[in-house]
């Protein structure tokens, strides 16, 4: 099970965020789960820093340039350079800041030729009864990975983040069975953009009001490979209990 936690901008304190390390250190011995953090930028290289523990780090966004002239970008190299091992990408936050499909397919191609592996961000704005959402998925994923050759396809980890289901509360969240759906259909789509059987070893996450009142039943039956946790992640109580939830 891999645990990604994206602070966003949440954490705006090195004390705060040391915290957060050390609670997902002692999580990282305790339960079987791989945990990533992805802290704001500045705080990256002060917790990579000499750490020996299973946690792992992510960068929240990257640059879609390789460098130069381009003030207060930080690309995917300089993200690998602080001690990061994924990047997230697309996430809706940033697509609503202006990333565009191209942006976000050139990212992911940035992300894998500096070692990093890419997190994917898709998903619908709204769930309609003639089920429009799907196609809506299926091109996010297909136009970020169309770049990309069969075998670094395989490498994409592919988050499902309705964002319907962003910032609400665990009730009002996806239910298990319409989240199993969902992860057998991108499970699918990844199918046909892959060779052979490797679309089995692709992760399949899920991320949308993701708190310890639901995970445990969103992973009972979803099959689906982790989850990428926001606000909840930056409570050390709160993000410790929902880990624990998947023992």
């Amino acid at each position: 099970m891999l645990i990604v936690a994206n602070w966003k901008a949440y954490v705006e304190d090195i004390k705060k965020a040391k915290k957060l390390l050390a609670v997902s250190k002692r999580l990282a011995r305790a339960v079987d789960a791989t945990i990533v953090l992805a802290p704001p930028s500045p705080f990256l290289s002060a917790l990579t820093a000499h750490n020996k523990s299973k946690v792992s780090f992510a960068a929240q966004d990257i640059s879609h340039t390789t460098g130069g002239a381009k003030t207060g970008e930080a690309t995917a190299q300089a993200y690998a350079a602080a001690g990061a091992t994924y990047a997230i990408i697309g996430h809706s936050e940033r697509r609503a800041l202006g990333d565009t499909e191209k942006i976000i397919a050139e990212k992911i191609e940035h992300a894998l030729a500096h070692g990093l592996t890419p997190i994917l961000c898709v998903g619908e704005h709204e769930r309609d009864s003639d089920g429009r959402y799907l196609s809506f998925v299926r091109e996010e994923i297909t136009s970020a990975l169309g770049l990309l050759m069969p075998k670094e396809r395989a490498k994409v980890i592919v988050a499902y983040e309705p964002l319907w289901a962003i910032g609400k509360t665990a009730t009002e969240a996806i239910e298990s069975a319409d989240l199993a759906e969902m992860v057998l259909y991108i499970r699918k789509v990844l199918a046909e953009l892959l060779p052979g059987k490797s679309s089995r070893q692709s992760l399949v996450l899920y991320g949308g009001s993701v708190e310890a009142a639901n995970i445990r039943d969103l992973a009972a039956i979803s099959n689906v490979d982790g989850f990428l946790v926001g606000h909840a992640s930056v409570d050390p109580a709160a993000f410790s209990l929902l880990v624990k939830q998947l023992t």
